[in-house]
């Protein structure tokens, strides 16, 4: 009886604290895929973080590399060979223990295309990272065990930031056994995932929520909530209501115009995150006019950029004249912003051939992103300013999932998109945009012009020199800035919120933030 009446005392202890149990995390759409080497969106990446892990993570908040399922690594003298030292004692969620054998296991399916256990999935964001595939590019040759606790990577090219790579999201360590009782399907929302991180996967309902639940046997601190679930809600506007409601406890990437609003509200509290991002138009070259540098010139200069900043940034963003944000090195710095001067516009344009315009086609995403917080309006203010001079752009867009396949298949003529870093060197802003492979798919360019800039990308990341990898970053960033290829819009600092008794909430400025830390009081 004494036993029962402590449990009971200590029910109401708890209660009288006011600690919740479940965050209620709010974003603009559900996953595609937890399986995390297939996803190419945040809003996946951000679920699946909270599942499984990478091995080398970062200090939250910042860029800084910490230990994750590795506690150290180390390299050759040309960096070429490195080798990570793994955490013992650590395990899967469902029992099997975590080891290099583990770590080899997941590289080689995200490497190799003809490993048995990739199933239907494409990995494209692996060759975002390292370069290609095996034998097709990829900078990792292979991958050996050392031995239980030791994984060694063998490399075809100097990396000096190989453990920063490895570090993107997209490499979260998943079990063998589960991934190999599913290759197919692993990720989708019948099977989940399952990793090593501090909470677990429940379910996934389609269209509504994923339902985490917190790792009890985690290796780590253990997470402050017991249950986890992340909302899909579409419009900002709509995510800032539900927080006012309080039907939500985070509410991430709303839009700027709504600072004050809730800077005012004394349930709310705003939350302004350090951006690395860079939000762009592309153009995609196989779509004639636009294979025409006047017309592209003309374009550039038909927009006033600076305006579409001030009017959908909220003073949280600022323009950008180059591909890599101001926090992070590796830029040119003396690219000038391209001229409003639509008179001028329409001499190039007449010069190209066409005095009186022409017909396209610009393509925005159909959800907010923190690079691109209100993408239709921006889109249709695009469109004005190009219809003043002549150009006639009409607007469409589908489904994110489709479009994230879409945009590099020659399918938008112009297309706005963006990025948010998966590990702080330019090379994951320069390399994803403008290196040999993507160059010519994400941009259908394949002139001289844009060969010697995917070459000039590619020696950077090889080169171990940091002096020199700056000066190749920069030349670089001229020519595509000379040639336009693409325009780069605005550098943002995504404006996030919470309901006033959620503490510990740190965004990342990679874009995936770890939630094991948020109390919801």
């Amino acid at each position: 009886m004494k036993k029962l009446l402590i449990g009971i005392m200590s029910l109401f202890l708890v209660a009288g604290m006011g600690f919740a149990q479940t965050l209620v995390y709010g974003q603009s759409d559900l996953p595609k895929t937890l399986d995390s080497a297939d996803a190419q969106d945040g809003n996946s990446l951000r679920v699946a973080k909270q599942v499984v892990e990478t091995l080398v993570a970062f200090k939250p908040g910042t860029v800084i590399p910490i230990p994750g399922l590795a506690v150290r690594w180390e390299a050759n003298d040309d960096s070429t060979v490195w080798t990570f030292y793994l955490r013992k004692g650590v395990k899967f969620h469902d029992g099997t223990p975590f080891n290099a054998e583990a770590v080899k296991f997941n590289y080689d399916r995200w490497n190799d295309k003809q490993n048995p256990y990739r199933g239907n999935k494409q990995f494209v964001p692996f060759t975002w990272v390292f370069g290609g595939f095996k034998g097709e590019g990829s900078v990792i040759d292979k991958v050996e065990v050392v031995d239980d606790y030791t994984v060694r990577f063998y490399l075809n090219k100097p990396v000096g930031f190989f453990p920063q790579m490895v570090a993107a999201s997209y490499f979260g360590i998943d079990s063998p056994t589960a991934v190999k009782a599913d290759p197919d399907r692993y990720g989708t929302p019948d099977v989940g995932i399952v990793g090593t991180g501090p909470f677990v996967f429940k379910s996934w309902t389609i269209g509504d929520k994923v339902i985490l639940e917190r790792n009890e046997n985690y290796w780590g601190e253990k997470a402050k909530v017991k249950t986890l679930v992340f909302r899909g809600i579409p419009e900002p506007t709509s995510r800032l209501a539900e927080l006012r409601a309080g039907s939500i406890d985070i509410a991430n990437n709303l839009s700027p115009e709504d600072y004050q609003t809730i800077k005012n509200d004394p349930n709310l509290v705003a939350v302004v995150q350090k951006g690395l991002n860079i939000g762009y138009l592309a153009f995609h070259q196989q779509n004639k006019p636009l294979d025409n540098l006047k017309v592209r010139q003309a374009i550039a200069m038909a927009v006033d950029w600076q305006a579409i900043v001030d009017a959908f940034y909220g003073g949280l963003g600022e323009r950008a004249t180059e591909f890599v944000p101001p926090a992070m090195w590796g830029r040119a710095g003396d690219i000038k912003p391209f001229t409003y001067d639509p008179e001028k516009a329409k001499q190039l344009l007449a010069e190209a051939g066409y005095p009186n315009g022409f017909e396209t086609e610009i393509w925005y995403m159909p959800v907010s992103r923190p690079y691109f917080p209100a993408p239709q309006p921006i889109a249709e203010t695009i469109a004005t300013y190009l219809a003043d001079v002549g150009i006639k752009a009409k607007l469409k867009t589908e489904d994110w999932g489709t479009y994230l396949s879409d945009y590099d298949q020659g399918k938008f003529p112009m297309y706005m998109l963006g990025w948010s870093p998966d590990y702080p060197d330019p090379d994951n802003y320069l390399y994803t945009f403008f290196g040999p492979t993507s160059i010519k798919t994400n941009l259908g360019c394949e002139t001289d012009v844009c060969k010697e800039i995917g070459d000039l990308i590619l020696k950077a990341r090889v080169t171990a020199d940091l002096d020199q990898r700056k000066a190749l970053y920069a030349k670089a960033q001229r020519l595509v800035h000379d040639n336009v290829l693409s325009i780069p819009v605005a550098h943002n600092n995504p404006l996030h919120a919470t309901r006033k008794n959620v503490k510990n909430y740190i965004p990342s400025p990679l874009g995936s933030e770890e939630l094991y830390m948020v109390e919801v009081k």
